[in-house]
């Protein structure tokens, strides 16, 4: 059986080398970058001569996509560029695929560290994603921000992590927060969703208490009242910039 890889990419100049020589193995990587002005670009050509720039940027799902249809392998493993994988992993990944049964896809947990720790509460362990897949048996969901992964048929668990170098500081936490809520906004918005002041205060205090208590987040020190707040934060301006565009949509209707 033979195994594609896919990543998308924009100016992960720091974690991209170490992405792509932990999948350096697989038969094929497709790399499709959406505008890169570091060297990721320099990068990535010396692992593979599949690197693409589409001249627009649909959003994190559609981009998958379309580097998903250009692999040519029995099977798929998407990654993203900040993240690696183990030997262990590429042996499980190998033993999944030559024996797969009825399953179409596979998930694998995923051990995230959040400025420098690896969190083990907060909801971030072991966070099983969808990552393994028969090609033809599944697609990434249109959302711009947090994307899924689609299957028809059974999915499996495999059992050997992810590692995921999620935020290194408090800038790019910011800059991530920025981003993802402007478009999660904008996806909410088109599917005719609504939302006030309120709605947003409601969603912050909300996700803060979910993550700090409900998920235990406060047995992961600093780093976890830290991630609780950025969740906060992280809800609050999705939702409140969803009231701001709902407001913009009616008077721009009048």
């Amino acid at each position: 059986m033979s195994l594609s890889v896919i990543i998308i990419a924009r100016n992960n100049e720091p974690t991209i080398r170490r992405c792509l020589e932990s999948v350096a193995w697989a038969d094929e990587i497709v790399v499709l970058d959406s505008g890169s002005t570091d060297r990721t670009l320099d990068i990535c050509r010396e692992f593979t001569s599949k690197v693409y720039q589409p001249a627009d940027w649909p959003g994190h799902g559609p981009q998958k996509n379309r580097a998903l249809d250009l692999t040519i392998c029995d099977w798929v493993f998407s990654i993203d560029s900040d993240e690696w994988i183990t030997p262990e992993v590429r042996a499980e990944i190998g033993a999944a695929m030559a024996a797969p049964g009825d399953k179409a896809a596979f998930m694998l947990p995923r051990r995230s560290s959040f400025c420098g720790r690896y969190m083990r509460h907060s909801g971030w362990w072991p966070d099983y994603v969808r990552r393994l897949f028969r090609r033809g048996t599944a697609r990434f969901s249109d959302d711009r921000g947090h994307d899924r992964l689609i299957v028809n048929g059974a999915v499996g668990r495999l059992s050997q992590p992810i590692h995921h170098e999620t935020v290194t500081s408090l800038e790019q936490l910011i800059d991530k927060m920025n981003s993802y809520s402007a478009m999660t906004a904008r996806n909410l918005h088109e599917s005719g969703r609504s939302a006030s002041i309120f709605t947003a205060l409601f969603h912050g205090g909300w996700a803060f208490f979910r993550t700090y208590i409900l998920r235990a987040g406060f047995l992961d020190g600093r780093e976890g009242l830290m991630l609780a707040i950025a969740n906060a934060e992280n809800s609050y301006y999705r939702y409140a910039k969803l009231a701001l565009l709902v407001k913009k949509t009616v008077i721009g209707d009048k």
